[in-house]
């Protein structure tokens, strides 16, 4: 009977994950979402605390767990700051994979020495520490590139994309091999293997530019979630098989989109290339024209509507709180005001959403590649702050170009256009900017939140 109601219980919780994961599709529900998944979570603990043990010591290890995990998680939540949020993911997500690679560290050694190696176990098993040690080192550089203590040229070496083939290929070797002769297993392999896959993790993410920090922290939250889910199999735990797939299945599907939304490949960003053409065949000159605070802020206070696209560079001058009291004056005189969110745009999935939200902009002001694009057309100013790549016209005019293909924002179709910038310095993708010369642009040089600001206080000087 208590089995019964054991599975009962998960049944539940695995339906309370669902609801949440469905609510985290909305900002307006989203916060529901997390408390809804928090809540099945705790089913979750809770069902796997009353099921039978193996030892009276049990209780112990797992309190002992909680009690850790939940101080550190709450303590890190807690003190992150917003802007630090990508960071925090991927710790995150380096610590599920911990605990797989934990997890099958134990059945693998529990297995060889009980000799009770069946192929599906120990392939499984394998899979979990495999993946769970990719997304562990994975995510700890990706931690420390986000987080600016690494750069991509200490860490990538020449020939990086075979090293990566070479890795995959012997991983893939190794997996069938153990699988069809499981009684070769002992600990030397275990040892080699937890150590292959830390390495490996580490040189997958190696070669990924900073710029696609998007794309590869929502891939590794997918490889977290299928070690959880390989992990659940080991055990039998239908909770950490449910939770796994929702969460390696999202990820996948997100990663995906975000590929579309730069008109690459997956294969692209993981061997660190940017874009699939050769170096462009344009090359971006011109008069700079720049424009003081005063007129711009003038520009602003008396536009019908103003679109602010927000970049990696709002993002590192903590500037959203700033942005949104600007939006606030320009709106107290009338002005139509709107975000133009590009899916890629910051260090991970959501990057600006996040920003916006901690400042309490309205959920409806934030536009959508599309909805921008039409938006656009019709705006009175665009004012760029701290975005490049995402808003650069050479993606659609120049052929050459490595970022040719990939959908933007097309600000230049707004009666005026101002980059906020602190110099004219090229992104990510290497290549300068055609819209720093464009005859509708201004360029308005500085840190942005010192210049938001500058302007705050000249517009409340016009009220």
């Amino acid at each position: 009977m208590g089995g019964l109601w054991v599975d009962f219980g998960y049944l539940i919780g695995a339906t309370m994950f669902i609801i949440g994961l469905r609510k985290l599709s909305s900002p307006a529900t989203a916060r529901n979402g997390n408390l809804w998944a928090a809540a099945g979570m705790g089913i979750a603990i809770v069902l796997a605390m009353v099921e039978p043990l193996t030892g009276p010591g049990n209780y112990l290890w797992i309190f002992g767990g909680l009690a850790i995990g939940g101080i550190l998680g709450w303590l890190m939540a807690m003190r992150v700051q917003m802007t630090a949020m990508p960071q925090l993911v991927s710790l995150f997500n380096g610590f599920g994979g911990a605990c797989a690679v934990l997890l099958a560290m134990v059945e693998l050694y529990n297995g060889y020495e009980a000799q009770s190696f069946s192929q599906g176990s120990i392939l499984i098993a394998m899979l979990t520490l495999v993946i769970g040690g990719v997304a562990f080192t994975g995510s700890v550089l990706a931690f420390l590139k986000l987080d600016g203590r690494v750069n991509d040229s200490t860490v990538t070496l020449p020939g990086h994309t075979y090293i990566n083939i070479i890795f995959g290929l012997v991983t893939f070797g190794g997996l069938v091999y153990f699988t069809i002769f499981p009684e070769q297993f002992n600990v030397t392999v275990l040892i080699i293997a937890i150590v292959w896959s830390l390495v490996y993790g580490w040189s997958f993410v190696a070669p990924i530019g900073g710029a696609d920090m998007p794309v590869v922290i929502s891939l590794l939250n997918s490889f977290s979630g299928l070690s959880g889910a390989a992990a659940g199999l080991i055990y039998g735990n239908r909770m950490m098989l449910i939770g796994g797939i929702l969460v390696g299945a999202s990820g996948t599907i997100l990663t995906v989109l975000m590929c579309n939304a730069m008109n690459r490949s997956l294969w692209n960003v993981i061997i660190g290339g940017f874009g699939g053409g050769g170096s462009s065949s344009a090359s971006a000159d011109g008069d700079v024209r720049e424009i003081s605070v005063n007129d711009a802020a003038i520009l602003m206070y008396y536009a019908d509507s103003v679109v602010f696209v927000p970049g990696y560079g709002l993002a590192v001058a903590q500037a959203q709180k700033t942005v949104k009291e600007l939006d606030d004056l320009l709106e107290a005189n009338g002005v139509e005001v709107r975000y133009a969110i590009h899916p890629v745009a910051g260090r991970m999935p959501g990057h600006m959403n996040v920003l916006l939200a901690e400042a309490d902009v309205p959920y409806p002001k934030l536009l959508d590649l599309d909805d921008a694009n039409s938006f656009l057309g019709q705006a009175t100013v665009a004012v760029i702050i701290g975005a490049n790549d995402v808003v650069n016209p050479a993606a659609e005019t120049d052929p050459g170009s490595p970022i040719y293909g990939m959908p933007v924002l097309k600000v230049w179709n707004a009666q005026h256009v101002i980059v906020m910038k602190r110099s004219m310095a090229a992104g990510y993708a290497g290549i300068q900017n055609p819209l720093f010369f464009h005859a509708k642009n201004r360029m308005l040089f500085g840190d942005a939140k010192k210049r938001l600001q500058d302007l705050v206080t000249e517009v409340k000087g016009m009220g």
